[in-house]
């Protein structure tokens, strides 16, 4: 008898994935374990490097390019998830790879203008940003806002200096990614991974507003889930309200987001305490532990921190389902495309003879 993560065991009530299989003690496989796709979730993946957690990832977005009802959408730094593209047998996975993702310049506020581009808003070129993030809608536009000003020539110099740099990372436009671009019922993979932390972030905030005021004004009607690997680098930049918003007020309008991290400890403690659903993979790092431990629900008869409770090998996982307040040991379930998030080994590299 299979059970539903974030759902319990009411298979037949809506979508749900194949994640993997009960994990015995002994590491005997045991029966199937989904996942539910049919409402709202806030998930959090965890691991060191090289346990499977951008691989659980790859798992839940072939699941949900599969489910009915929903729109996936990948956020990927690494440029590890261009291989859900790939032709597999049967049925496949429908996907689409978006290699240089544009946003509108209106996605982010006039603070997080400054954030990104290194400017105090009280300083004067700050403060010619902010004022021009407010009044323009393209790069163009902003920059006539500073020149248009009778601030001192070397503020505007500065400001346009800045926004220059903004121009060069080549993410903003007037028609960048729109939430209809995303909306489709095909996993959309956003690879961000030429950008860098800026630029990246600026994506990232664009696609979360996008996803979750299309689904405030129902402009799209597909549920959107939107999964972000190496999530903590978003965290920490200006994509982090948009994800915040999401955490705390995505449920309603049906907006889920799911993050993997090899750091815990580098994500705010509302990215962990809003997640209903926790899967952690192997982590020895005592400050990440005690990130997840100080979010730790009071049902657990456990600590995370307990060695013999804790996955030891690549693809095991346990599973801290808040929705029916179980806790799961498991086996990932193998992947139906191929991974791309392997390290290269310097064995694998054929040597040609002098």
């Amino acid at each position: 008898m299979s059970f539903v993560i974030g759902r319990g065991d009411d298979l037949e009530s809506g979508p749900v994935g194949q994640l993997g299989a009960y994990r015995a003690r002994d590491g005997s496989r045991g029966a199937e374990l989904q996942i539910d796709f049919d409402g709202p979730h806030a998930m959090l993946i965890v691991g060191k490097r090289g346990y499977g957690k951008s691989y659980t990832m790859g798992v839940l977005a072939e699941g949900l390019a599969r489910a009915h009802g929903v729109a996936p959408v990948i956020v990927d730094p690494m440029g590890v998830f261009d291989t859900l593209a790939d032709s597999t047998p049967g049925d496949g996975v429908p996907a689409t790879v978006i290699d240089e993702p544009t946003v509108t310049p209106s996605s982010l506020d006039p603070r997080s203008w400054c954030t990104m581009l290194g400017l105090s808003p009280e300083s004067g070129a700050g403060g010619l940003v902010w004022q021009a993030a407010q009044e323009a809608t393209t790069m163009a536009g902003m920059r006539e806002q500073i020149e248009a000003t009778d601030a001192p020539a070397t503020d505007k110099r500065a400001a346009t200096n800045h926004l220059q740099l903004a121009v060069s990372w080549n993410v903003f436009d007037a028609d960048g990614i729109d939430a209809t671009d995303l909306g489709g019922s095909e996993v959309t993979i956003v690879d961000v991974s030429g950008l860098g932390a800026a630029p990246m972030n600026a994506v990232c905030r664009g696609i979360g507003e996008a996803l979750y005021h299309a689904r405030v004004t129902e402009t799209i009607d597909r549920l959107p889930w939107l999964l972000l690997d190496e999530a903590h680098t978003f965290f920490q930049g200006v994509a982090e309200p948009a994800l915040e918003t999401i955490l705390t007020r995505g449920r309603a309008p049906g907006v889920s987001l799911v993050s993997a991290t090899q750091r815990p400890s580098a994500v705010p403690e509302v990215g962990i305490s809003q997640s209903d659903v926790l899967i952690s993979h192997r982590l020895t790092s005592q400050d990440d532990l005690d990130a997840l431990q100080a979010a730790q629900p009071t049902y657990m008869n456990f600590s995370l921190s307990d060695a013999d409770r804790l996955p030891d090998d690549p693809g095991e996982v346990v599973i801290i389902d808040d929705a029916t307040e179980t806790i799961h040991s498991a086996q990932v379930r193998p992947r139906d495309t191929p991974h791309g998030g392997d390290s290269p080994s310097a064995s694998d590299v054929a040597v040609a003879d002098d």
